[in-house]
């Protein structure tokens, strides 16, 4: 009896240490980014141990497996702790050919020889021929001054980031049809309340396990949850409704439900009338589009169009949400408008509880597309070709808007430029964050193109395959060893928060762009111009840049996170009813400027709006009262379908289509090191029909060859009947014989300018 007790006590007194030297943060992986706490550890190489956090409201306390194991990767052993040049001069394929093997270095050669040789490639070939390439998973306090070392360090502009290739095109949709980008315009914890989800080419079980639970909670309370995707995965399993159209189709599919809304009447014409315009012509693009041409088209049969298009039509409430099935087409933009059309065309935009929403992918895919890694993009969100936009950021930077570059070029433009010949090759490249060797489609090609590069510099925390390739490699610091913003899929601005010392090694990329900034002779002010390595000073930066434009972070400060655990933007610096900057009201003529009045039209209708001169709150909810256009309305599109850039024919006769398994994430560059998810997930693979592998005499695990225009690739057969039997799936996580991005085709959408990664036509062989 006495020794329970004790024990008991000591397990009371151990929960109470931990809690009090345990450390809340975020996880390193998805746009969840789920809270956990980081407990030090007594022994070991790993210096913390990951708990979930039950009081952070997206995920409860559950972690997948990635965050579960995410701490193993701070150990010594499994990174980078020293900087890593190549000795050697540049030339292109031949001059590489004779190069040198990595080796370590001090930090003062490393940065001495990237600072002189970006500064000899400007003098040589011009400003834009030193490229910049960013990643969604930097914090916004990097994201941020990334885009401006490129803009006054290098003064080019050539820089976009590997976002790119994730949400690019729900966002132009989004633009087009709302004035707004974010991800989610309302909480996680609106999904379980709203009656019908429509989820488009998202596997949610797989990619963020922890958010599966917002669509249980959906079912339990009486709700239907469609899933569209070519392929029975782990979420359309748990579906009322799965419907499997070909890929590359979705566009199709949305017309044909708009078109039976209009037909059976499921038209909220009062809604329609007093917050939307354009209508007429998107009804006429749909009813061109009737149920038997949609069944051709998409495959999916008219009995099931019909279900889904009344149990969405019907319903009181509503939401569509889309991932990269539908968006990483050529035609990604076209057909994220066509779903958000089904939204207002029912009325289920705006109002609580409805909406469409986009499931952001990257840890910091919406705070690294708002903050100026992008090509076209200054903080803010704001455009860097509207004049008032480039006034307000260079008094911020303190340099003359004149000097400031114009767009550049997107993410596959710029990497298809490199060490190209002409006037508009990059033959310097300093990526950060980002493996386009194992995720850039066409990858064979891109892999190419960074070996002819005069200068490849790569920060990262592993020796990534692209980082292998490089002439100087820079060790930076982890999650966990470093404090920083994200922005979540919702809006929501969280707070990481160190809870370890890096290796002696290994810096910030802060303190990378500052000392490299600093050897370059960057222009600007001390204290409002300069570079620093302190995050939460560049924050503030941050914030003074931001502010008046439609991503506004000017109200909310690290201290203001912590008390709140996150913060939606956009929070201006004053409340709803206060006067709106000048900067804000002169930008709102332009395309990339904030929308007068944006904060008090986005405040949620249930909140009583403080006083002019208080805090703003934040904005959980946008587009209750007006959406963010000049004219308050949201703006349907007139699309129409057609084909994907690349068809089968009688050479390829098949459809390839991508994406992600549960143990592994992006590229693999992280999780490939850690054992526990190796385990789970040890390779590639291509999964087929049965009725194909019996024609082709393949069995289950057998090696099988996939040959696309761009490329052939050997990995083992995965025999299943979840998969269409004119379609293969491939993960694209690995690099080498598997590598499923040298298939894929880099046709690109003509306004958001995503790659068609999700659709591409091969053949299948034995090797």
């Amino acid at each position: 009896m006495t020794t329970t007790t004790r024990t008991a006590t000591e397990a009371a007194a151990a929960t109470v240490t931990e809690a009090a030297t345990a450390t809340a943060t975020h996880c390193p992986y998805c746009s969840l980014q789920c809270g956990m706490r980081l407990v030090p550890t007594a022994v070991g190489p790993v210096p913390v141990e990951v708990r979930g956090r039950e009081d952070f409201p997206v995920n409860r306390g559950a972690l997948c497996g990635k965050g579960q194991n995410a701490a193993v990767l701070l150990a010594p052993g499994a990174r980078l702790t020293t900087p890593l040049v190549r000795d050697g001069r540049g030339g292109g394929h031949g001059g590489r050919g004779g190069r040198g093997e990595l080796r370590a270095a001090s930090w003062t050669e490393a940065l001495d020889r990237v600072a002189s040789g970006l500064a000899a490639v400007r003098t040589a070939h011009g400003p834009d021929a030193v490229g910049v390439f960013g990643g969604g998973g930097l914090t916004n306090e990097k994201a941020y001054q990334l885009g401006k070392f490129a803009r006054i360090a290098l003064r080019t502009a050539t820089i976009d980031y590997n976002g790119r290739f994730c949400m690019s095109s729900a966002a132009a949709a989004s633009r087009i049809a709302f004035g707004i980008d974010r991800g989610l315009p309302f909480p996680l914890a609106d999904i379980p309340q709203t009656d019908c989800l429509i989820l488009v080419g998202a596997n949610p079980a797989e990619t963020m396990p922890p958010a599966l639970r917002y669509f249980r909670e959906l079912r339990e309370n009486g709700g239907t949850l469609i899933v569209v995707d070519p392929r029975r995965t782990r979420t359309a399993e748990q579906a009322d409704l799965h419907l499997q159209p070909l890929p590359g189709t979705d566009l199709a599919l949305a017309l044909g439900l708009l078109h039976l809304l209009v037909a059976d009447g499921m038209v909220d014409t009062d809604f329609v009338a007093e917050r939307t315009t354009g209508f007429e012509s998107a009804r006429a693009a749909a009813m061109a589009h009737w149920p038997e041409r949609v069944e051709q088209i998409t495959g999916v049969p008219v009995a099931r169009l019909r279900e889904a298009a009344h149990h969405f039509g019907r319903a009181r409430t509503g939401m569509v949400l889309t991932a990269r099935g539908p968006e990483q087409q050529s035609k990604g933009t076209d057909t994220v408008g066509a779903w958000i059309n089904l939204c207002l065309a029912s009325g289920k935009a705006g109002r609580p509880y409805s909406g469409y929403g986009c499931l952001t992918g990257q840890g910091n895919g919406q705070g690294g597309r708002e903050h100026g890694q992008k090509a076209d993009q200054l903080p803010g969100y704001r455009s860097i070709e509207d004049p008032a936009a480039r006034a307000h950021v260079a008094a911020v930077w303190g340099v003359d808007p004149g000097t400031l570059p114009r767009s550049g070029r997107s993410a596959y433009e710029l990497l298809d430029s490199l060490g190209a010949d002409g006037p508009d090759g990059v033959h310097a490249l300093l990526l950060m964050g980002s493996n386009p060797v194992v995720s850039a489609p066409g990858a064979g090609r891109i892999a190419e193109r960074l070996r002819a590069l005069e200068l490849l510099v790569v920060s990262d925390l592993v020796l990534s395959e692209t980082a292998q390739l490089a002439d100087v490699v820079l060790p930076s610091t982890q999650w966990a060893e470093e404090t920083g913003t994200m922005t979540n899929l919702e809006g929501r601005v969280i707070l990481r928060r160190q809870a370890a010392e890096a290796p002696a090694g290994v810096r910030s990329d802060l303190w990378v762009l500052k000392e490299l900034a600093e050897r370059l002779g960057a222009p600007g002010r001390g204290g409002e111009g300069g570079f620093d390595a302190d995050p939460q000073l560049v924050f503030d930066e941050l914030r003074r840049a931001s502010a008046g434009g439609q991503a506004d972070y000017s109200g909310i400060s690290y201290e203001r996170i912590a008390a709140e655990d996150g913060v939606f933007w956009p929070c201006p610096a004053e409340a709803p009813g206060a006067a709106a900057p000048e900067a804000a009201a002169a930008e709102a003529a332009s395309p990339g400027a904030a929308t007068p009045g944006a904060a008090t039209l986005t405040a949620p209708a249930q909140d009583a709006a403080p006083d002019a001169g208080t805090p703003h709150p934040g904005t959980p909810r946008l587009f209750l009262d007006a959406f963010a256009t000049p004219d308050g309305r949201a703006r349907f599109a007139p699309v129409s379908h057609r084909p994907a850039a690349e068809e089968p024919d009688a050479e390829y006769p098949l459809y390839l289509t991508t994406g992600r398994v549960l143990a592994q994430y992006q590229s693999g560059a992280q999780t490939r090191r850690v054992a526990e998810l190796n385990a789970a997930a040890p390779g590639p693979f291509v999964e087929l029909h049965p009725r194909l592998a019996a024609r082709l005499g393949v069995a289950d695990g057998e090696p099988l060859a996939v040959v696309s225009r761009r490329g052939r690739v050997v990995t083992p057969a995965r025999i299943t009947d979840a998969i269409r039997p004119d379609t293969l799936f491939m993960p694209f996580h690995w690099a080498g014989p598997g590598r499923a991005n040298t298939l894929t085709n880099p046709a690109l959408d003509p306004t958001s300018k995503m790659p068609e990664f999700k659709v591409c036509a091969v053949r299948v062989e034995l090797p």
